[in-house]
């Protein structure tokens, strides 16, 4: 019908997104270039009143540069069958087939990662991403869909944020920060004033952000890698740990962050807490494969930062408080009392010893991989004091606490040098912001060997600097017996998806053996399933590669 610019615009640029509050209070400003990094710091950092206003005050002068009284659009574009579209600048290569409307936003599509917009799709106020598909109905107030995000099937959402690899259908968002990997697909699904990322919500999920009081105030986090359970219900305020499962209707306001890997399991409308089961959860090692191989992004230049590592120093470090949260529970309560109770959460005996024994098995395995990818160089017949000089750390930077910024994992040194910065004037434009982020990418590996080398001496009680190579040898030894034991674990969680109970509906008549092969043709054989032997493969190139080292250090 229109394809026009109705006087001066900035194409999306500059729009405040309510997100988290949708009373306000931590507006980010989008831009084209905007990464889940930065907007975490224009999020969460209100306390510094002075970054916030240096950060949007860049915003605004990138939204600067865009303000034009003329449109744009690229080359190689089709656009089809549309109805309004006002204000809105078009990258080279989009498709654009069948939109409602479309007013005041930037469609960056570029040769490398062309956007589509489908049929029936409305957004005001919007930037899409490279490599983004927004199609079937999609409803769309206020947001900024990063890269190779998808949203369909009637989605609606505003206020909200969806950064790379996201996809939503058919449910609804309201004021969410939709880090990477966030993933809704059900018409029953409500999120709502939540901090998400590598999450799977299930049908039904939903949370409250107010108790008819003072309205829409209250917000909650999900942790990465966090998972919801059918008709899973959270009342914010509320904090769930990393690698968690909701199940249940949970009211109490718990707050699980430094209890990772964890289920939270609503039983007589009491929130049960499972510390640690989720590390030999299946499904929790399958999601850890799957997220690299599901990144859709093609575009050369990638705004997010992510880093996939399920055991890194942000996991590992709750996993130590975690280990002095269940000690100090025990202690104050008796090792033979039943309950324990934290943060308006119940654990039983068997699951807080069962916490214990998961921590320190994901510590073993964390600690050790850092040795052994530091000594993968060590020449056979090596002196302590020519391994203690491969052990010594590149860079003072990665001690202390690291911090999840929505898909990047770094020191908060460094997070908060670059806050310094910005506060400071020395960094004043979005370019330098990510490049910022992107150096911490690049020497996660280098910084996460600096902890590791404080926590090898806090937990087994061996200075690396004086470490021999017995010493070493032990290390090396409990982590092979963690990885193969976690292994094992896992094995066995697998092996009950073909156990005869997950059978059941399997067979047209329901005969024993007719359950049995038409579930064999379906589902394939147990010990021929791709997880499965890529399980046993990992535990048998684990198991030599602490062999080969050992010899090495023998």
């Amino acid at each position: 019908d229109v394809l026009a610019v109705e006087g001066e615009t900035y194409f999306g640029n500059g729009v405040e997104v309510s997100v988290l509050s949708e009373t306000g209070g931590r507006e980010v400003v989008m831009t084209d270039n905007l990464s889940a990094h930065t907007a975490y710091i224009m999020a969460m950092y209100r306390h510094r009143g002075q970054l916030h206003g240096k950060m949007s005050e860049i915003a605004q002068a990138y939204a600067e540069t865009k303000r034009a009284a003329t449109g744009r659009v690229g080359r190689n574009v089709r656009i089809c069958n549309c109805g309004v579209i006002t204000d809105v600048a078009v990258g080279d290569c989009a498709q654009i087939n069948g939109a409602m409307r479309l007013h005041d936003g930037s469609i960056n599509s570029n040769e490398y990662d062309p956007v589509t917009v489908g049929s029936g799709v409305r957004a005001e106020h919007f930037i899409f991403s490279s490599g983004s598909q927004i199609e079937s109905n999609a409803l769309l107030t206020r947001c900024f869909v990063g890269q190779a995000c998808k949203l369909g099937h009637g989605y609606s959402a505003s206020d909200s944020l969806f950064f790379s690899n996201c996809q939503g259908e058919n449910g609804e968002a309201c004021a969410i920060f939709a880090g990477p990997f966030t993933v809704t697909h059900h018409k029953s699904t409500l999120l709502i004033a939540g901090m998400f990322s590598f999450m799977n919500a299930g049908s039904g999920s939903n949370q409250s952000n107010h108790m008819y009081k003072l309205g829409p105030i209250h917000q909650g986090v999900l942790e990465r890698g966090a998972r919801t359970a059918s008709d899973s219900y959270i009342l914010w305020p509320a904090r769930v740990g990393p690698f968690s499962l909701v199940m249940g209707r949970h009211v109490t306001h718990s707050d699980t962050t430094n209890l990772p890997f964890s289920y939270l399991i609503e039983k007589n409308n009491t929130t049960f807490l499972a510390p640690g089961v989720n590390l030999r959860s299946v499904g929790t090692i399958r999601d850890a494969q799957k997220w690299p191989r599901r990144d859709a992004r093609k575009d050369p230049d990638k705004l997010d930062c992510i880093n996939y590592n399920l055991l890194s120093p942000f996991t590992i470090q709750k996993m130590f408080k975690g280990l002095k949260t269940l000690d100090n529970l025990r202690h104050a309560s008796g090792e033979l009392s039943d309950l324990y109770s934290f943060h308006s959460t119940k654990i039983t005996n068997s699951a807080l010893t069962k916490g214990i024994q998961y921590y320190n098995i994901g510590i073993r395995k964390f600690l050790g991989n850092s040795l052994i990818q530091r000594l993968v160089n060590l020449p056979a017949g090596a002196s302590d004091e020519e391994m203690q000089a491969l052990l010594r750390p590149d860079t003072e930077i990665g001690h202390g606490l690291w911090v999840d910024v929505s898909g990047l994992i770094a020191p908060r040194s460094e997070v908060a040098r670059l806050m310094d910065d910005i506060e400071s004037g020395a960094v004043a434009d979005m370019e330098t912001i990510n490049a910022r982020f992107r150096a911490m990418h690049a020497n996660y590996y280098t910084y996460e060997w600096t902890w590791a080398y404080d926590m090898i001496h806090a937990y087994y009680g061996i200075d690396p600097a004086c470490m021999t190579k017995a010493q070493a040898i032990e290390i090396v030894r409990g982590w092979k017996e963690a990885v193969v034991g976690l292994d094992r674990m896992v094995y066995e969680d697998a092996r009950k998806e073909f156990s005869l109970s997950a059978m059941t509906g399997f067979g047209a008549d329901g005969a024993r053996e007719d359950k049995e092969h038409d579930f064999q043709h379906v589902r394939g054989d147990f010990e021929s399933n791709p997880f499965v032997r890529e399980t046993l493969a990992h535990i048998e190139r684990k198991t030599k590669l602490g062999d080969e080292l050992i010899g090495r250090l023998e």
